[in-house]
């Protein structure tokens, strides 16, 4: 039951809590606020609702992400005691391969804490044979299960507030009243209409559309021609922030990052002689493509995502921009849950202690939107593509502390930092000088190929 006081709603022993969704915000959530109530000596039901099932291959269990995880975040969890177990983790990424129009080069990881491991987030692309290999949501889900958290595969069709409570109907009829529900609903469009039924200020977050496919290959020619390394690509094509190439098992993993990305757009990436030249000659990528999509991701952040017995999370509250959006799950849900458990479920205490994370998040962003602008710039100009590929290349000599711009890139792609720690260390005078002489040394060699 929630019981009410005249400032606040708190959640109380027998409270009954729904979470809308199994992906990991709705897994984070559920494993915290069971953890917290656990040390509040509180006594609390916890039904997760998920119309997915993990442990199935293909899109009936997939939920269409790049499955990326930085190494910081991987202990961050295990602190928690999250840890994920090899047979989760499909491949540790120790490497990125940076390939532009004016070659390619391998940046290693500048910190050993920095490296970054692949998952899939079902059991797999469509027709996997790898029954060892386990979903990193349905691990997730296990966890909590294993916590006390009750596991229900269904669909939620409808929400409806009461004066004591929401009540909560799923596809399958079942129908329950909860206390308080939280929203892990991902970028599903109609659950969110269910939800401004109940929250009648939410405003959903901005999206774009972008692309994922999965390519089966054989696993000793991935160790030939991927090894343990991520290839990033910079290539002046159009509606592409960046493209990625990411070794799992017998899987490649190809994820494109921009705005507005259609099948056109996808192909004349995935022709690009760049692209082309990461794979055997004889392979046709078009037939050794097993899944692939078009999803959604944020861009910008939702507006009020809370209310009297309900909060958002996750992409459908505010995520990181172009990556990382397990680590804003994980910080979204447990600020969601450590509200929650401690200080009580209105709209007035989440907006005091669960919004100003979230405006963290969404500052941090826009920070990142001004990185993502100069990328582009960069992106366009052989020049100054030249001068950072040259850059790189000679840090790659150096200690690692002092691979500077090295550092910046594979931060901006792997979401090991936020932007804002990204963007001041590109500040750095070290950083800007060493990129003007590299520039200068890029049009000079320019000049003199011209010239013969």
């Amino acid at each position: 039951m929630g019981k009410e006081s005249s400032k606040n709603l708190v959640l109380e022993d027998g409270s009954n809590i729904a979470v809308v969704g199994g992906g990991p915000s709705g897994s984070f959530f559920t494993y915290f606020a069971l953890d917290f109530a656990s040390r509040f000596g509180l006594d609390i039901n916890i039904d997760i609702i998920e119309a997915k099932d993990f442990t199935c291959s293909g899109p009936s269990g997939c939920n269409h992400c790049g499955g990326i995880i930085s190494e910081s975040l991987v202990q961050m969890l295990s602190t928690e005691g999250i840890v994920l177990p090899s047979t989760v983790i499909r491949r540790g990424i120790e490497s990125y391969t940076l390939h532009l129009e004016q070659g390619s080069t391998v940046i290693v990881a500048p910190m050993q804490e920095q490296r970054i491991a692949s998952v899939f987030r079902g059991a797999g692309p469509k027709g996997i044979s790898d029954n060892e290999q386990l979903s990193f949501d349905d691990h997730l889900l296990r966890l909590c299960e294993q916590k006390g958290a009750n596991i229900i595969i269904d669909r939620v069709i409808k929400v409806e507030k009461v004066a004591d409570g929401i009540i909560v109907k799923t596809k399958n009829s079942f129908q329950k009243k909860y206390d308080f529900v939280v929203g892990a609903i991902g970028l599903n469009f109609k659950t969110f209409q269910l939800f401004k039924s109940i929250c009648p200020s939410y405003v959903p977050p901005e999206t774009t559309k972008t692309y994922i496919s999965e390519l089966f290959l054989d696993r000793k020619l991935i160790d030939e021609y991927f090894g343990d390394s991520m290839h990033v690509f910079l290539l002046n094509l159009p509606n592409i922030t960046f493209g990625a190439l990411i070794p799992k098992g017998k899987y490649v993993t190809l994820v494109l990052l921009g705005s507005g990305i259609n099948r056109d757009i996808a192909d004349g990436f995935i022709n690009s002689k760049e692209v082309r030249r990461c794979f055997p000659p004889d392979v046709n990528i078009s037939e050794i493509t097993s899944c692939q999509c078009f999803p959604t991701i944020n861009i910008k952040a939702a507006r009020t995502t809370f209310c009297d017995r309900v909060v958002l999370i996750g992409d459908s509250s505010t995520s990181k921009l172009y990556k990382n959006g397990i680590g804003a799950a994980y910080i979204t849900a447990k600020a969601a849950a450590k509200t929650a458990i401690f200080d009580g479920i209105s709209e007035t205490i989440f907006k005091k202690n669960f919004e100003p994370v979230c405006k963290d998040l969404h500052a941090d962003n826009t920070v990142g939107k001004l990185i993502f602008f100069i990328t582009r710039l960069i992106q366009k100009s052989s020049i100054l593509k030249y001068g950072i590929f040259l850059q790189v290349i000679k840090e790659q000599k150096k200690a690692g502390h002092k691979r500077l711009m090295s550092s910046i890139l594979w931060d901006t792609f792997t979401g090991s930092a936020g932007y804002r720690s990204i963007f001041m260390r590109f500040l750095n005078p070290i950083v800007i000088y060493s990129l003007i002489w590299n520039i200068i040394i890029a049009n000079l060699n320019r000049n003199k190929i011209r010239n013969k």
